[in-house]
C-alpha cells in the first residue's frame, strides 16, 4: 500500500459520504471537499457536483434522493455481500467474519449489517492485520465499488426501472439534474482507494447481478 497519510483515518471520514444523511450533513460534505481538494484533488474535482448539491438541495430532499439511490426502488445497494454475491452462502460467512472482526475492535454498525459499505469502511483504519486490510480492501470494497458505480449507468438504470414499473405500478420520481448525483462519492472512493492501495485498474470481474437479484426478490414478493 501506497498510503500518502500513512493511516486510514480517512476513511472514516469519507464514510459519512454514502452513510444516511443525518444533521449536519452539508457541513460535513464541505469538510470532506476540503479534504479531498488538499489530498487527493482529483477526487476532489469529481465530488463537487455533489457538494453543490448538499449545499442548494433540502435535508429532507438529500435524504430522499440517499433513500431512492440505495434502499427503495434502489439503483445500487450498498451491502457489499449482497452486491457479490446475492443470497449465496458466501455472503453468509462474510456477513459472520465481518460482524466478528467488527465486535473484536468495537466497530458499532448499529441498524446495518456488517457487509454495510460505510460500516466496513469504518472498520479499515481500526484494523492491525495488514493482510486482512489489503484482502477487504481489494476484494471486498474496491470490487464492490466498481459494480455499484456501474449500476448508474444509463442502461441499467432504464432496465431497473422497469422492473420496478412492472412490479410496483409506479416509479418514485428522481431528481432530472441530481437523480444519480451519489454516483460521484462512490466514484470519490474508488479513486482514493486506487490511488492509496496502488490498485492498477483492469475490467471488472463478473458478479452477482443486482438486477436479477431485485426480479428474484419481487417474484417472490409478489
Amino acid at each position: 500500500m501506497q498510503n500518502k497519510l500513512k493511516s486510514l483515518n480517512h476513511y472514516s471520514l469519507l464514510s459519512n459520504l454514502i452513510d444516511y444523511p443525518k444533521a449536519g450533513f452539508t457541513g460535513m460534505v464541505q469538510k470532506i471537499q476540503l479534504f479531498l481538494n488538499k489530498h487527493y484533488p482529483e477526487s476532489g474535482r469529481i465530488l463537487e457536483d455533489f457538494t453543490r448539491f448538499s449545499e442548494c438541495a433540502s435535508f429532507e430532499e438529500i435524504q430522499e434522493l440517499y433513500t431512492r439511490s440505495f434502499e427503495v426502488q434502489a439503483i445500487t445497494t450498498l451491502d457489499l455481500g449482497y452486491l457479490l454475491f446475492g443470497d449465496d452462502y458466501k455472503r453468509a460467512e462474510l456477513l459472520v467474519n465481518l460482524s466478528r472482526e467488527h465486535r473484536q475492535v468495537g466497530n458499532d454498525c448499529g441498524l446495518e449489517l456488517s457487509d454495510h459499505l460505510p460500516n466496513v469502511l469504518r472498520l479499515l483504519p481500526l484494523l492491525k492485520d495488514e493482510e486482512l486490510k489489503d484482502d477487504l480492501v481489494q476484494k471486498l470494497i474496491y470490487s464492490g465499488l466498481k459494480k455499484m458505480t456501474r449500476e448508474f449507468d444509463a442502461g441499467n438504470l432504464r432496465k431497473k426501472n422497469e422492473v420496478y414499473i412492472r412490479h410496483h405500478k409506479t416509479l418514485i420520481s428522481i431528481s432530472e439534474q441530481y437523480g444519480t448525483v451519489y454516483r460521484k462519492p462512490l466514484l470519490v472512493l474508488q479513486l482514493v482507494i486506487e490511488q492509496d492501495f496502488n490498485i492498477e485498474t483492469t475490467p471488472a470481474k463478473k458478479t452477482s447481478d443486482f438486477l436479477g437479484s431485485i426480479e428474484s426478490e419481487m417474484n417472490i414478493e409478489g
